[in-house]
């Protein structure tokens, strides 16, 4: 059978088990809407929570930007990994004992005032909306390749996918289906994985194969260095910005997703506080298999390719490359005429003058996206069908699991936040149920256009949603968590600060015709966000000096949060 057929097959199978899924958890209460009432194994949110964190971004674009950008790609893999450690710590607990569903929320309470939690509400909902955006063009971009139509229609059926399950099942529903999910995704991005580093190195564990031999003798990396310098490119194994940028790109990744609003909701679906804990365990473990496996199958895609395309003859070109050219996402331009294809870095003058120009070519006739490098990548390793099939699957997997989580947190943001707790309080629990459904439908429609004329590519526009989430929320939240002083002008005055500096910035770069050159510090527009939660910790920091204390209650609460129940109790005798 072929590509085609399988990928109907497995993709479909798949699918009916999540719908089928969802019709069973369907939710019947706002708490079932919001926490899935509350009852979740913590292994089976562990599970739920790393299909959550593991989005399109980390599915499909992760291994392809470490596959482009080599040794620099790290900030992802370290900025994430690390982020998740710092929420499951730090944060997760504390707001879990504080008992409130939504970020803006815990802001609006903590903070005492509806101007906190409108600003909360404002982050939350553009942060996620950054965020979804970068899901669809994931499931765009699988759909139109594997379905064979345009990516624009990609978008459109994945739209429906998500509208069905996310406003039938509310949180109860979206968890069971994420585990499936996570059940998919770990599968289809493990097994090709252990085929390649069989294939190549000889060794079927893939975060060993990454520092293995190839079958002529020759260390897989030093192989992949020659490789790229041939062409002009920098050495895969060196870090290529600057470890200035480095650094601040992997904070701002770190400390937005300690802020990020889908994940945090994750802990109150468990029962207790211990709950939180270990399913956050749970979850790094699962977490991790993906993220170590990531840099192996970035280095071996991007051998393969190089090998598969280095001046080789366009007419005698391998089936896969002329598939993924239907698509848009991979193109090739014969500038010299010769019928062969020239991939190399043009951007590098003195390799163009050295090499380039007395081998008449006249400038790199290959561009690809780099979003495909996952889902190409076992049809360039020729591995069977199915298996090519089963990684479309993971695919949207990932970006739909992510994506239901997101639109969660829009409507509750919309439907609890600004409904229920600011513009009719009275509101019943069945409005307040047809609300939620009513706002993620008009999330997903909007999400859905922006996917089809997206900002960036997916990893990019994500990691400028982290930075806007380390910029407005992080200090909020670690402050109102440690801090009895902090009060609400600190707090408000400092969000503001953070995001608009932020935005601002990334704004200036991308679209205002900012050059590199004068970047901040050397700082790139994906790390900004570290230096917009500095600002941020030192205007709420200094503005709360200046201004009066909160209030007592306040105070005690945020001492109640710290103190383990019953601690109290025994030291009073």
């Amino acid at each position: 059978m072929d590509v085609q057929v399988w990928t109907f097959i497995i993709v479909g199978l798949t699918f009916s088990i999540y719908i089928g899924v969802a019709i069973w958890a369907r939710a019947g209460s706002t708490s079932d809407f919001y926490v899935a009432g509350g009852g979740v194994h913590p292994v089976v949110n562990g599970m739920a929570t790393a299909a959550d964190w593991m989005s399109a971004a980390s599915f499909i674009s992760m291994a392809g930007l470490i596959s482009f950008m080599g040794y620099q790609g790290s900030q992802y893999l370290m900025g994430w990994t690390g982020g998740y450690v710092l929420l499951a710590l730090l944060l997760a607990p504390y707001l879990r004992k504080f008992g409130k569903f939504t970020v803006p929320d815990f802001i609006g309470e903590r903070y005492y005032s509806q101007t906190a939690r409108l600003v909360a509400v404002f982050c939350a909902l553009f942060v996620s909306f950054t965020y979804v955006v970068g899901q669809m063009k994931g499931v765009g971009l699988a759909f139109s390749r594997f379905l064979e139509v345009p990516f624009e229609w990609g978008i459109v059926i994945g739209v429906v996918i998500v509208l069905f399950y996310a406003v039938l099942g509310g949180m109860k529903g979206i968890t069971y289906t994420q585990v499936a999910q996570y059940c998919v995704l770990i599968f289809a991005f493990m097994v090709p994985a252990i085929f390649i580093s069989l294939l190549m190195v000889g060794n079927p564990i893939p975060q060993l194969g990454l520092g293995g031999t190839l079958s002529d003798g020759t260390p897989l990396l030093v192989k992949l260095n020659e490789l790229s310098t041939d062409l002009g490119f920098q050495e895969y194994t060196t870090a290529h910005k600057g470890r200035v940028d480095l650094f601040f790109v992997t904070a701002a990744l770190m400390l937005g997703t300690a802020g990020l609003p889908h994940v945090i909701v994750r802990f109150f679906t468990v029962p207790k506080v211990s709950g939180a804990r270990v399913s956050a365990g749970w979850a790094l473990i699962f977490i991790a298999l993906l993220y170590t496996t990531a840099p192996a199958i970035a280095a071996f895609a991007r051998t393969n390719m190089i090998n598969t395309v280095r001046n080789a003859e366009y007419t005698n070109l391998p089936s896969w490359f002329k598939s993924w050219e239907t698509t848009g996402l991979l193109s090739y331009e014969d500038k010299n005429g010769d019928g062969r294809i020239q991939y190399y870095n043009d951007t590098n003058e003195e390799f163009v003058e050295t090499v380039a120009g007395p081998n008449g070519w006249a400038g790199n006739e290959l561009t690809i996206d780099r979003d495909i490098m996952v889902l190409a990548n076992p049809e360039i390793a020729n591995l069977p069908a199915w298996v090519i099939a089963l990684v479309v699957a993971g695919g949207l997997a990932a970006a739909l699991s992510t994506a239901a989580g997101l639109l969660l947190v829009i409507s509750s943001s919309i439907s609890h936040d600004l409904l229920k707790n600011w513009l009719r309080p009275n509101i019943s629990e069945k409005n307040e149920l047809r609300a939620a459904r009513i706002s993620i439908t008009i999330a997903v429609v909007v999400a859905g256009y922006f996917g089809i004329n997206p900002p960036g590519f997916v990893a990019q526009v994500v990691a400028f949603a982290f930075g806007l989430a380390a910029a407005s929320f992080f200090p909020a939240i670690v402050m109102g968590i440690f801090s009895k002083r902090m009060n609400m002008q600190g707090a408000v005055a400092g969000m503001a600060t953070g995001l608009i500096f932020t935005a601002a910035y990334i704004f200036y770069f991308k679209y205002g015709g900012g050059t590199p050159e004068q970047y901040l510090f050397g700082i790139s527009p994906e790390g900004i966000g570290t230096l917009g939660m500095i600002l941020n910790f030192i205007v709420s920091i200094t503005v709360s000096r200046f201004t009066p204390a909160p209030p007592q209650a306040v105070q005690e609460m945020v001492e109640s949060i710290r103190i383990p129940r019953g601690a109290a109790s025994a030291s009073h005798h």
